[in-house]
């Protein structure tokens, strides 16, 4: 895949000091019912190390649709889909795979079924572990799987962490401000591009969001510009690039 830098932040790397500068992205894919050429487009267009995914494909021939993504955006299908219940992560050939852990949480009758995907990756010195999660349509369990979310992150057995997905709520919301209050919410660390992530054609509110823990430097995160990012998704992505100190 390409290693330019599009929208003018810095194209991934190694630093001299061990650290890694690491572009993460995350994005509402809608099970790919939108337009899928544009899909993959996007991704690549963003230059991703770590693609975070919410909605990937969960049925018929699930595996196969998420490896057809992964290829054209040019990366590698990580962890997750049905077996999480939806959230996904992709990642470039330049992340070394060290676990990956697919996490389905509790059912509430009625309401559809959550999870999250999970892995530890390292990249050069970095060891760095990954979440992708889309949290409840209703009120009482967004915040509950929001407090489970912050667990799984401090369970993980590393020091640096990158959370994200579609929380179902804006910074207001009651889960939103617990993850921002136990994690570093990017966008309000370093503001880039724009800002409301949904709907794509039409956006109105900021319900996606990257978090990371404590270390990890924020040089830029917000929505792209990218030519066709409003087909792709009813979602737009949030791209986060961050540094992140060796291990």
């Amino acid at each position: 895949m390409s290693t330019a830098a599009p929208q003018g932040l810095p194209a991934s790397r190694t630093e001299e000091d061990g650290s890694a500068v690491v572009r993460v992205l995350s994005y509402n894919i809608r099970s790919m019912r939108d337009d899928t050429a544009a899909l993959g487009r996007v991704i690549r267009a963003c230059a991703p190390d770590l693609v975070l995914i919410q909605e990937a494909p969960r049925f018929f021939r699930w595996r196969k649709a998420l490896s057809r993504l992964a290829r054209s955006a040019g990366l590698v299908t990580l962890a997750g889909g049905a077996t999480a219940a939806g959230p996904a992560l992709l990642c470039a050939m330049r992340a070394t795979v060290e676990r990956t852990e697919d996490v389905l949480l509790p059912l509430t009758p009625g309401l559809h079924r959550r999870g999250f995907s999970t892995a530890v990756v390292r990249l050069g010195a970095v060891r760095l572990g990954v979440v992708s999660c889309h949290l409840s349509l209703r009120k009482d369990e967004r915040l509950a799987q929001a407090r489970m979310l912050t667990e799984r992150v401090a369970g993980m057995g590393v020091t640096h962490v990158v959370a994200g997905g579609d929380l179902n709520e804006g910074p207001g919301g009651r889960a939103f401000r617990h993850v921002a209050g136990k994690l570093r919410d990017a966008f309000a660390a370093r503001a880039w591009g724009g800002e409301f992530t949904s709907t794509a054609l039409d956006p109105y509110q900021r319900i996606d969001a990257v978090f990371v823990t404590e270390g990890i430097e924020v040089l830029g995160c917000g929505v792209p510009d990218v030519v066709g990012a409003d087909v792709a998704s009813d979602h737009l992505p949030v791209l986060a690039v961050l540094r992140v100190p060796a291990g």
